[in-house]
């Protein structure tokens, strides 16, 4: 896979794979995905903003993100740490929550009511020479237009995330 390429794959009906190479090293994706502030500069799809991440990054720890769309609705998201390799393999949970990082049903943000309470993220940081391959496994969403908006949703976040590794490279 070259420097730059993606590929999206739906291995099974709930699950989502997105793999990446990032021009840049591996542990500086590491950081883009584990500090707060680089978090905030590129979480959440295209034309939304991120004003709020916090991460306490140990097995059992919790993180909580607000991604801000471009109308000023927030939404917010939590998960609990379940397995850290730094800094090759983060595995969380997923979940929406409210500005507390309380858990609440998708159905808070509009979604239908069989969206999942919980899902689970694998990230995965493979170094290729100056460069990392990343990829993302995502379990848990339904089928239909809610998992097209989340492959979108995830696609345009990482191409902010290759941005803002090129910017910070320079």
């Amino acid at each position: 896979m070259a420097i730059g390429s993606s590929a999206t794959t739906a291995p099974a009906d709930d699950e989502l794979v997105i793999t990446r190479v990032f021009d840049a090293p591996r542990e500086l994706v590491w950081r883009a995905w584990t500090e707060p502030e680089l978090v905030k500069r590129w979480w959440g799809p295209k034309y939304f903003t991120s004003p709020f991440a916090e991460i306490d990054l140990r097995v059992g720890g919790k993180y909580l993100f607000c991604m801000r769309g471009p109308d000023g609705k927030d939404y917010w998201s939590t998960g609990t740490y379940r397995e850290i390799a730094p800094p090759e393999k983060i595995v969380c949970t997923d979940s929406f929550a409210d500005e507390k990082g309380n858990v609440v049903p998708a159905s808070h943000y509009g979604f239908t009511a069989d969206y999942p309470r919980e899902l689970l993220v694998t990230v995965l940081l493979r170094e290729r020479k100056e460069a990392t391959e990343f990829t993302l496994h995502h379990v848990g969403f339904p089928s239909g237009s809610e998992r097209v908006m989340a492959i979108d949703g995830w696609s345009t976040s990482l191409d902010k995330l290759a941005e803002i590794l090129t910017e910070i490279r320079r």
